[in-house]
């Protein structure tokens, strides 16, 4: 069970994970050691989120959340494959606490009347500077 919040868990059965082995260098270690961590997370069918919170954490995953509904977290920083699973766990719970926030609504606000002058003033200030600029009529023509 990986807790979220005090109210927010999540079941064994919605969280699998896959080991495989990182990329990059590293020598005969890399060669040979399953050290990344391949976390899967059942998001779409879990019963301990809410519908709003669901597509919160769809938009805040992107990539990373596959056409079944599952959120996919890589990681394979460390040489531990202990630490990579930790990463990884840190990572969703991270994640989830970021969908649980509702953002807060807009409230549409007026310009202030002094705001509305000066912009004004200055779209007025602006414009005679380009019509200053141009084709200069003189003697020479």
């Amino acid at each position: 069970m990986l807790r979220i919040t005090d109210t927010v868990s999540l079941a064994d059965w919605e969280l699998s994970e896959s080991f495989t082995r990182s990329q990059g260098p590293g020598g005969q270690n890399v060669n040979k050691v399953e050290t990344a961590v391949e976390l899967r997370f059942e998001a779409e069918r879990s019963p301990h989120l809410s519908g709003p919170v669901k597509a919160r954490l769809k938009k805040l995953a992107g990539r990373r959340w596959t056409l079944d509904g599952a959120i996919v977290i890589r990681a394979e920083e460390t040489r531990s494959q202990t630490r990579n699973r930790e990463l990884a766990r840190e990572r969703l719970v991270e994640m989830i606490k970021a969908a649980l926030v509702a953002p807060k609504r807009r409230v549409a606000t007026k310009p202030t009347y002094g705001s509305t002058l000066r912009r004004l003033k200055a779209k007025a200030v602006r414009g005679d500077v380009k019509a200053g600029r141009g084709r200069v009529e003189g003697e020479d023509g």
